[in-house]
């Protein structure tokens, strides 16, 4: 266009089509096309043509397309003629809510007089609302059309079926109707409005809408891409993951992206294995592998824990060195952090976390998870405070691996200090932080989360309920624990275990076993935790013919082969009987050998009653698998102290010496006006100190009037009676009770932990100090509870 055009002999139909012309070359420019779009216009006004509809429809539609929305609106509001140009108004509308401002679109829709709207005009408002997931609003354009007695096409039912679909919950009348609609208008056999169809009835929860979805899919006279992989991706989102594989084998061509549906429908079942072998025939048959598809391996091979499998999966991705730019090779970069920190290689994780050149808050979460699961605390924390930006995942993150890592104090203040941001927790943060408060025992605190989970609607969510449950059940309120199991609207196996698991920690065996089989008459099927669960029950509680019975059920009856852990638990349940012969010829029937828990539990047995020979042997079995375990020379201690054998208590402390291994210290805590008081054996730093050893000493007078004799054979110390007693007095949970008989109400329950199994010695003076002061006083040692009151113990002495 290089001359002017004047204005004074001005051939109006060559003018027009040059002018046309001319826009219709200039989307060939991209990078220029707006400065030449404003420059032509500029010309056209300049020349002083005047021009028509079509000229005009062209403007406006390249100035929407190039996202200058102003100009678009000016030359459509130029006249009021414009307003009734459909062709503009679509331009206008599709262009507004391409740019999110859907209100401006829906203006111009509603400005548009009936006798102008036509099909596409329509199509372009229904688009619009399933672009923006409206579903609601779609349809609503949709009976409109309808009303108005518009005809629809095939892109009118692909718009409005594909809108529906965010229609939750969806139902399936309503996706029936919209089938009705596409046979009456004879779209049915259009690829686009079939796979919509199906992908509406794939988001449907009835169960009948699968058959309606694969009635369609056979009925299609020909099939795209995006046909196999709408209907293989419902079948796995429906978890039939064996007919979306027979739907898959018919499929015809080699749709990558099929494949990397069923590869990704395998990882989301935990059929990992099978995720690998597809991976294998797809790279075999030549199908172009991409982000998605290495992405999904990987995240096979880690959740399986086939890391050898994933790191050649990351050398062939070396090799290959796929073309991706950062933000494609993000998510693989993300999975590889994740792979390598659950195998244990944590600093190559880091280095490929350090490599990544556009981080996002998944890698990050990513990194934190690798070092606090890998014991990493002083890493993870760094990792957390140089985070750019931080999701609720997160917060969720950090304050369970507090937990996990023996820091639940620590949870707790990360806790608040969320709060303090502004930062909303999930429910899973509640979880987190619950559980922090059954570890520390701080019942009060978990009672305030409870109550702001009932405040924030929580209340429904299982990890909320089975995190509460399990709270109150480390607090020693079992009551309050089957309450929770109780009024949870959904419970689920875990639910299941933590209340089995509950009542067997505090003595009630009948119960924890009439529950395991109500669940199964309730049709949850056992897992191998339930079965460990049941077995501890059974150990605690001295039901051993039951034990048997329920570890013999396992393979029979529910096809779970026993692990090592569970051999362990029937063991120790045989063993606390005194049953050890039986013990020894279970062992010998294992089909492995038999691993640190085996010869723990057996050297607990027979230091409960005194069988030097087989502890001995089981003592040297675990030097020699574990040798810095504390807990083997304590017990051999115990073993030598408890007939009175000193100088094998010397040897063994001896030993402990040499070997540099050193004794876990013994601590005892209770909560008293919302805050922890840990104590410490001979504790000297408690502010009350002074308080509570006058206090004991009163106490321990009613006490031996009642008939308490302190039982020296639990000091491993050849030292004098007198002293032997001494020592005794200054145990950790003595002077944790006394504190809360001193501190807490009258009457109210006194609650004490302990991180070690409780003495003999201490065990029978809190059965007396519960009779002399007529309060009950509730002990969580290492292993279980034991419910104090009026001289008894709800072990009956059996632990």
């Amino acid at each position: 266009m290089r001359g002017h055009v004047s204005s004074l002999s001005l051939d109006l139909a060559p003018v027009a089509n040059h002018y046309a012309a001319v826009l219709h070359r200039l989307a060939t420019a991209p990078a220029t096309f707006l400065r030449r779009l404003r420059a032509v216009h500029a010309h056209i006004l300049a020349s002083g043509f005047k021009p028509r509809a079509h000229i005009l429809n062209r403007l406006i539609d390249l100035y929407s397309k190039s996202g200058d929305l102003p100009s678009a609106r000016r030359l459509f509001d130029a006249t009021t003629a414009r307003r009734h140009d459909s062709i503009a108004a679509t331009s206008l509308i599709t262009a507004y809510s391409a740019g999110g401002h859907l209100d401006a679109a829906r203006q111009i829709f509603d400005h548009t007089p009936l006798a102008s709207r036509d099909t596409v005009f329509y199509n372009a408002m229904i688009s619009s609302y399933s672009r923006a997931s409206d579903g609601p609003a779609a349809v609503a354009v949709f009976r409109d059309m309808m009303d108005d007695r518009v005809p629809r096409d095939s892109y009118t039912f692909t718009g409005v079926l594909s809108a529906a679909a965010a229609i939750l919950p969806l139902e399936l009348a309503q996706c029936q109707q919209l089938h009705c609609s596409v046979v009456k208008s004879g779209t049915e056999n259009s690829v686009s409005v079939s796979n919509a169809l199906i992908a509406l009835y794939a988001k449907c929860e009835a169960q009948e809408a699968a058959v309606h979805a694969r009635e369609v899919f056979d009925l299609m006279p020909e099939r795209d891409e995006l046909t196999w992989t709408t209907v293989v991706v419902g079948y796995v989102r429906r978890g039939d993951i064996g007919e979306a594989r027979r739907v898959f084998d018919e499929m015809e061509g080699r749709f990558d992206v099929v494949w990397n549906a069923m590869i990704s429908g395998y990882v989301h079942h935990g059929l990992f294995s099978e995720a690998l072998e597809m991976f294998r025939q797809m790279h075999c048959l030549g199908i172009p592998l991409d982000e998605f598809t290495y992405t999904s391996v990987l995240s096979a091979c880690a959740n399986g824990e086939l890391f050898n499998h994933g790191k050649a999966v990351h050398a062939h991705i070396i090799r290959v060195a796929p073309d991706f730019d950062p933000e494609t090779a993000l998510p693989v970069e993300n999975v590889l952090v994740t792979l390598y920190s659950k195998d244990g290689n944590v600093d190559v994780a880091r280095r490929i976390f350090n490599d990544i050149r556009r981080k996002d808050v998944v890698s990050w979460n990513a990194m934190l998870t690798g070092y606090l699961n890998s014991g990493k605390i002083h890493d993870a924390i760094d990792i957390f405070r140089d985070m750019p930006q931080k999701n609720q995942l997160t917060w969720m993150v950090m304050i369970s691996g507090f937990l996990h890592n023996g820091l639940a104090e620590e949870g707790l203040k990360l806790f608040n200090q969320m709060k303090e941001e502004g930062v909303k927790p999930c429910d899973y943060a509640y979880a987190g932080t619950i559980a922090a408060c059954g570890e520390l025992g701080a019942l009060e605190h978990g009672r305030q989360l409870h109550a702001q989970l009932i405040q924030l609607g929580y209340e429904s969510s299982n990890s909320a309920g089975n995190a509460l449950l399990t709270m109150y059940a480390k607090c020693g309120s079992v009551e309050a624990a089957h309450l929770t199991f109780l009024m949870m609207p959904n419970v689920d196996s875990v639910s299941w275990n933590a209340m089995i698991a509950a009542l067997g920690q505090h003595g009630h065996g009948i119960e924890a076993i009439d529950l395991f089989d109500k669940m199964i008459k309730d049709g949850i099927s056992p897992d191998r935790i339930s079965f460990l669960t049941v077995l501890s029950a059974c150990s605690h509680s001295g039901l051993v013919d039951e034990g048997f019975q329920y570890f013999e059920s396992m393979e029979r009856d529910h096809g779970i082969s026993p692990g090592e852990d569970h051999y362990a638990r029937l063991i120790d349940l045989l063993g606390r009987a005194g049953r050890i012969d039986e013990a020894w010829n279970v062992i010998r029937s294992m089909p492995f050998a038999p691993g640190p828990s085996i010869w723990e539990a057996v050297l607990s047995g027979c230091r409960i009653h005194g069988d030097m020979t087989l502890g001995i042997y089981a003592a040297e079995q675990l030097f020699k698998m574990i040798p810095q375990h504390d807990g083997t020379y304590i017990l051999l201690s115990h073993l030598y102290a408890a007939v009175g054998q000193w100088a094998g208590v010397a040897k063994v402390r001896k030993l402990m010496k040499d070997r540099g291994v050193k004794k876990e210290p013994g601590c005892s805590w209770i909560e008293v006006a919302n805050k922890v008081h840990v104590f410490l054996v001979n504790d000297t730093m408690h502010p009350d100190v002074q308080e509570i050893y006058k206090f004991l000493e009163i106490l321990g007078v009613k006490m031996r009037k009642l008939g308490y004799v302190p039982d020296t054979k639990f000091v491993l110390h050849d030292v004098e009676s007198g002293q032997k007693e001494y020592v005794l007095s200054t145990h950790s949970e003595k002077l944790a009770v006394a504190f809360g008989l001193l501190k807490l109400p009258a009457g109210a329950p006194v609650r004490v932990l302990k991180n070690l199994r409780i003495c003999g010695d201490c065990h029978s003076a809190i059965m007396f100090m519960s009779m002399a002061v007529d309060r009950e006083i509730i002990v969580r040692d290492g292993k279980r509870f034991h419910h104090f009151k009026d001289g008894q113990c709800s072990c009956g002495n059996y632990w």
